[in-house]
């Protein structure tokens, strides 16, 4: 197991992790290149070639502009909605691309988004989202050429290499103590040790981290989902994009103070959806989102969280019995939550994808409900065999899921299809309490047909545009 809770949960921008934070990152590699072997100063010209789905849906996605801020060497985690603006407006009015200026370096370049070659029918033999990147003299010659692949979740393969976090990790010499990539495996582990699938996720990312370290990263992780959701709320009209999409975080959230005042259990699924709906406008709207474990998804485990720190019978107990002991409660059940959400996700990375582009949206949505339900189970009590169960539930049912978001656009169906995907995934962790851990199905067996579910879909139901609602609704 190479693969940490921080790889899969990251923070970035929206609206998507393949599209927008992967494409990012890559430019961003490629522009420290150009610093780290001093080709910046002879670097008159720049050639983009964007391939496959990063091309088909690019421009609704964002892909474009977060290649020109990853060339200026903007980091996804770092960078602010408002730095985003900024520049890609003095670019959109210049016509000058500051190169690695981020990086403490410019080159200033004439090269806007037009200048990029897009190639939306031609797929590269490693995945659907290929990127060329090739810096030119002022003669025409090649000094740098890269090929990236945005893999999805943000992670990025050069051409050549292996994944990137593995790579960079097997370099290091680094060896968990209990390293896995089935979910058996993660089970043996449990029953060897007699630890919940949290805690062997702990002892792993001890391997880099100091526990106070983990819990600190995952609570902060916490609190930018939390933010997220706040923002959402203020924010009314419609989002960006051309499809007139209204926002209606801000109108439900002002029904539910006035319907729910306190906070009743009745209206749990209506926070749910709120909350659901509110990342996943946020995201949509190019805001600060947790990639949980893509943006296209990164609505879902943030509404399942919700659900565990307000309604968990835990919660509910500190809130009535000893109130001064509730942050400390939620705070548990949230790294709890997410080292078991984030276990569950490297198996999903390791067997199969969690890239749209590749698999569909099963992969999205499908692996983050899945998390969200294995996640949920673990704090509600659940057994690892119980855990392993709820997480197989909601993906089973997730199965075959497509990708066709009308426009390109990370709004429809993807907004409403997080609300659902979070009401399954809380069902699927209370189906998976109410058994004892034995199924038919188990969730290797599911990833497995996953994958292979992906395999054979059309290529028009994988994040192209080109199937799907993406066709049959008109976008005026």
């Amino acid at each position: 197991m190479a693969i940490s809770v921080f790889d899969l949960f990251t923070v970035g921008i929206g609206p998507s992790s393949s599209h927008t934070v992967g494409p990012m990152r890559a430019a961003g590699r490629f522009a420290r290149t150009l610093v780290e072997d001093r080709l910046l100063e002879a670097t008159a010209d720049l050639r983009v070639d964007v391939y496959g789905s990063l091309a088909a849906t690019g421009r609704g996605h964002g892909t474009f502009t977060a290649i020109l801020l990853g060339l200026e060497g903007y980091d996804p985690e770092q960078v602010l909605p408002a730095q985003v603006e900024d520049r890609l407006a003095d670019i959109a009015a210049t016509g000058t691309l500051r190169l690695c200026a981020a990086l403490g370096h410019r080159k200033d370049i004439r090269y806007t988004v037009e200048d990029m070659v897009q190639h939306p029918l031609t797929v590269l033999a490693r995945h659907t989202n290929g990127m060329r990147f090739q810096a030119l003299d002022a003669g025409g010659g090649v000094l740098a050429d890269q090929t990236w692949f945005s893999v999805g979740g943000g992670f990025i393969v050069r051409d050549g290499e292996e994944d990137t976090a593995a790579a960079e990790l097997a370099a290091a010499g680094t060896q968990v103590p209990h390293p896995f990539r089935t979910a058996r495996q993660l089970l043996d582990h449990c029953r060897a040790t007699g630890g919940s699938i949290s805690e062997v996720m702990l002892a792993n990312e001890r391997t880099w981290r100091t526990e106070e370290e983990v819990r600190a990263g995952l609570l902060h992780l916490w609190e930018v989902m939390e933010q997220c959701k706040d923002s959402a709320i203020t924010r009314t009209g419609v989002l960006p994009g051309g499809l007139d999409v209204a926002r209606r975080a801000p109108g439900w959230h002002r029904r539910l103070r006035i319907e729910d005042p306190d906070r009743d259990p009745g209206f749990w699924q209506e926070w749910v959806n709120l909350v659901a709906l509110a990342v996943n406008e946020e995201n949509a709207s190019g805001g600060r989102v947790v990639t949980a474990p893509t943006n296209g998804a990164a609505g879902i485990i943030p509404a399942v969280l919700f659900y565990a720190t307000h309604y968990s019978p835990a919660v509910r107990a500190a809130a009535r019995q000893a109130p001064e002991t509730l942050e400390a409660t939620r705070q548990e059940i949230v790294v709890r939550f997410l080292l078991t959400a984030g276990a569950v996700g490297v198996l999903y990375k390791e067997q199969a994808s969690i890239s749209g582009a590749e698999v569909g949206c099963q992969g999205e949505v499908g692996s983050a409900s899945s998390m969200a339900a294995g996640g949920l189970a673990e704090v509600l009590g659940g057994t690892p065999g119980q855990v392993e169960n709820a997480a197989e539930i909601a993906m089973e049912h997730n199965l075959g899921l497509t990708c066709d978001p009308i426009g390109g656009l990370v709004q429809v169906p993807c907004i409403e299809r997080n609300a659902i995907a979070a009401a399954k995934a809380i069902n699927a962790a209370k189906m998976g309490l109410w058994g004892d851990g034995t199924h038919r199905v188990s969730l290797d067996q599911v990833i497995v047909t996953m994958r292979e579910t992906g395999r054979d879909m059309s290529h028009k139901y994988k994040e192209t545009a080109l199937g799907g609602l993406a066709v049959n609704v008109v976008e005026c």
